[in-house]
């Protein structure tokens, strides 16, 4: 894990060499800076705990075990629509994390503006961050961030909802006036620079990941019966999203096109949900694929999805830091992924995983077959990764982030 200006010296704070624990460095964090609490309002959307919400909710439960005097205070600001029985505002409140509802009716309510302003006015916040596209440029049209340091989270780009491309351009303006844009891979910083975002503004942060608890041999066997998977069946699982940019059509067509070669036989799982679902059912059929996918759906709890998976596969054209790649390697679950975005930045081919050029349909379906075919390189991959994990550990994630917010005090 980084934390860097792009082209510039690497941040002291992940430059430590491994034999420095994070808990070391958090400690060394907190006596580095005085005790007075740093206000931070954070501005945040969605209703599930999705990828680009999970390392700022590690960030706020790595806070409060800073207590009984913290260095953070945090307040996060989420839009609501309809009611506030949402899986994150439940996760929030479960975790004791103060919250601020802003009412809108649409995407683009511009009665949104005169609450965001009064939040501000109530919080007084040192630090504003934002985590979408959406508070990115709200922030900036009404001149939030000329009260505060401001630091925008990037987490790249989907190819979805027309409003979704439309906050995406406003990026380009939004951006520029941000203190710092934490992104979480090289392409992504590099990207930044070509839309005007200068180096010294750009910070490189991958994701983190928590380490999960071993999955109980029962609660294996009750998802096995309710999936309907034979004995002696590889798993293979796909976790994320499914829009364009996932690459599931890719993915589909490589098992269509290796089917007959694995084995033995396979069951694929895809979990998740997305504009591309109905899609992706139809080029099931169509590829006679009935009998081996499954369309899972979104699960809040995934992790026994991992633990039934004998080979985990990311077939995306855009990633940056994934989560679900994080996930695998945590429960070590062997991998096959296309070479896109800061994916061989967390893992190397042939060492922690198989990576193949995206887009690339016999390369993807080779690499499968090779890793169910091939029992004992599975074994040596999914070794290799589990001692990957310890880089991305929520514990310097928090040191890493919060030494960011700081140099902007």
């Amino acid at each position: 894990m980084n934390t860097h200006p792009l082209g510039l010296e690497c941040a002291r704070t992940m430059s430590a060499s491994a034999g420095v624990s994070s808990s070391t460095a958090a400690s060394s964090l907190r006596s580095a800076v005085d005790q007075r609490r740093v206000r931070v309002l954070v501005f945040i959307e969605g209703t599930n705990i999705t990828g680009a919400v999970k390392p700022v909710l590690e960030f706020a439960r790595e806070a409060a075990l800073e207590a009984p005097s913290p260095h953070f205070e945090l307040t996060f600001v989420l839009y609501v629509r309809r009611n506030l029985e949402t899986i994150l505002y439940r996760t929030m409140q479960e975790r004791n994390i103060s919250i601020e509802s802003v009412r809108e009716s649409c995407p683009w309510d511009i009665r949104v503006i005169p609450q965001l302003r009064a939040i501000a006015r109530r919080h007084q916040p040192d630090i504003i961050w934002t985590n979408n596209t959406k508070s990115h440029f709200l922030v900036r049209l009404t001149g939030l961030h000329r009260r505060a340091k401001w630091l925008a989270i990037h987490q790249g780009y989907t190819k979805e909802a027309w409003r979704t491309r439309i906050y995406n351009q406003f990026d380009r303006w939004s951006h520029r006036a941000a203190d710092r844009v934490v992104t979480v891979c090289n392409d992504f910083a590099e990207e930044l620079k070509r839309r005007g975002v200068s180096n010294n503004q750009i910070r490189l942060l991958h994701n983190p990941i928590r380490p999960s608890a071993v999955v109980p041999e029962g609660e294996k066997l009750r998802l096995r019966a309710e999936l309907g998977l034979k004995e002696g069946t590889l798993v293979l699982l796909s976790v994320g999203r499914l829009s364009t940019e996932k690459g599931h059509a890719d993915l589909l067509r490589a098992v269509a096109t290796a089917r007959h070669q694995f084995q033995p036989s396979i069951t694929l799982l895809l979990v998740g949900d997305g504009p591309e679902r109905c899609r992706l059912q139809r080029l099931s059929s169509e590829l006679g694929l009935d009998e081996v996918v499954r369309f899972v759906g979104f699960r809040e709890n995934i992790r026994p999805f991992f633990a039934v998976a004998d080979l985990f596969v990311l077939p995306s054209h855009s990633e940056g830091s994934p989560n679900a790649l994080l996930e695998a390697l945590d429960a070590g679950v062997a991998i096959v992924a296309t070479s896109v975005g800061g994916v061989p930045e967390i893992v190397k081919n042939q060492i922690t995983a198989l990576l193949v050029p995206e887009c690339d349909i016999p390369s993807l379906a080779g690499a499968m077959v090779e890793m169910v075919n091939r029992p004992a390189l599975r074994s040596l991959l999914s070794r290799n990764g589990k001692d990957v994990v310890r880089q991305y550990s929520p514990e310097r994630y928090f040191a890493s982030c919060a030494k960011i917010v700081l140099e902007l005090q």
